[in-house]
């Protein structure tokens, strides 16, 4: 038996979401081509660019880092500004929701939403003001053979009078 990737699209879900998928741009009547029609490369499946929709949903890799399997990174990319200008995602989910209430109900009279923001317990002296400096424990400044870094000369700083 196969084994079964997480970012897998299965029929039953492609059937789902199939029909909300937007159509594509048609071409325009007036505008003189300088191909003919079904000439260029073929655009990509729809099935496929959402499979690598869930594959980077999945994984979090950067669109750059798809596997050429799916197809052109950029032409995915271009893909998903399209569904998400078209409303795709908001449709999707509005679908997802009704299915689930549906199946389990969903309290729509009672939500809550909770957030606090504060310190994190843990985070003592070791938290510095740069994220690349917390942890450490040293003197940050570096040292040139083995002695503090100065000029040579003092300079006047452009706050001190002349």
């Amino acid at each position: 038996m196969r084994k079964r990737y997480s970012w897998e699209v299965s029929d039953e879900l492609w059937a789902r979401v199939e029909p909300l998928i937007p159509a594509g741009p048609a071409r325009a009547k007036r505008r003189k081509y300088r191909r003919r029609p079904g000439g260029g490369r073929k655009p990509l499946e729809p099935r496929a660019v959402f499979a690598a929709l869930v594959y980077v949903l999945r994984t979090g890799c950067q669109w750059k880092a798809l596997p050429k399997s799916f197809g052109s990174a950029s032409a995915v990319h271009r893909r998903f500004q399209a569904w998400r200008a078209a409303g795709f995602f908001r449709q999707l989910w509005q679908a997802g929701l009704a299915e689930y209430d549906d199946l389990e109900g969903i309290a729509w009279e009672w939500q809550s939403i909770d957030g606090a923001q504060g310190k994190a317990p843990l985070a003592l002296e070791a938290v510095g003001k740069n994220p690349t400096d917390r942890g450490k424990k040293r003197h940050q400044a570096q040292l040139v053979n083995r002695r503090d870094w100065r000029p040579a000369l003092a300079y006047r700083q452009r706050c001190q009078p002349a």
